[in-house]
């Protein structure tokens, strides 16, 4: 049976007890109902895999103690920075937890001019903590112990103005670069279209921010499915899929 991985948002000290923090201890108890002497793998964002045992628990704490700290090696050598136009209903919820199972470290939300989403203040503040709510599921469900970054939303203007030494990397159909004609690279800076496209004014703007356009293939992809074919093909290509 396969062992649980938690995130605890705190430090995590070996050989003594210590309480869950509020998210985990609710998951542990009162989701998946683990009884005292189960097992757990600890994570908190530092890198390291943390086996624990659950030593009590009500309905409002869990308690557990763990053994040792792991070394955790499943991060990617690829460092990829997603810029993600936001989408409707769930398809940005899938567009970051798909990128982060295959092993993006950073993730921007775009405001473009197609987005069709209206998101400020209270609103908006929900939607990032629920999208790095997210990014740690994926985490927990994919085996990685560093949590990547789901950055606050910015404008696409505001976010290709950004100064990076990045490859940056944008999508167009009728590109004559692809992927496998790219020099071997480790880090990368993708931005990925809304559900209609950049406009032209927007497809000039990563143009003049020095992106490289490339040619994803012949048939057109809905934003989050092209969001995850292009990491895939990255980590293929330079990366750690096999």
């Amino acid at each position: 049976m396969r062992i649980p991985r938690i995130y605890h948002s705190s430090s995590i000290p070996l050989n003594q007890s210590f309480n869950l923090d509020d998210e985990a201890a609710n998951h542990v108890g009162r989701v998946l109902r683990m009884p005292i002497d189960s097992e757990l793998i600890l994570f908190n964002g530092d890198g390291f895999n943390y086996p624990a045992t659950i030593t009590a628990a009500d309905k409002k704490r869990v308690n557990v103690i763990a053994q040792k700290q792991l070394e955790n090696p499943v991060e990617s050598s690829l460092n990829i920075h997603l810029g993600q136009a936001i989408s409707r209903g769930d398809r940005m919820d899938f567009a970051i937890q798909k990128a982060v199972e295959l092993g993006v470290a950073e993730i921007t939300p775009l405001f473009t001019e197609r987005c069709g989403v209206k998101l400020e203040g209270e609103r908006l503040l929900k939607r990032t903590q629920q999208w790095q709510k997210i990014v740690i599921s994926a985490c927990e469900q994919s085996g990685r112990s560093i949590v990547p970054i789901v950055h606050p939303a910015v404008s696409l203007t505001s976010w290709l103005a950004q100064d990076t030494q990045e490859l940056k990397l944008t999508l167009h159909p009728r590109a004559k670069d692809t992927i496998k004609t790219l020099a071997a690279v480790k880090d990368i800076r993708l931005v990925i279209g809304p559900e209609g496209g950049f406009t032209d004014e927007e497809i000039a703007l990563t143009t003049q921010a020095d992106f490289k356009s490339i040619l994803l293939g012949p048939r057109i992809l809905r934003t989050e499915t092209a969001a995850l074919v292009t990491i895939s093909a990255l980590q293929l290509q330079f990366g750690d899929l096999a």
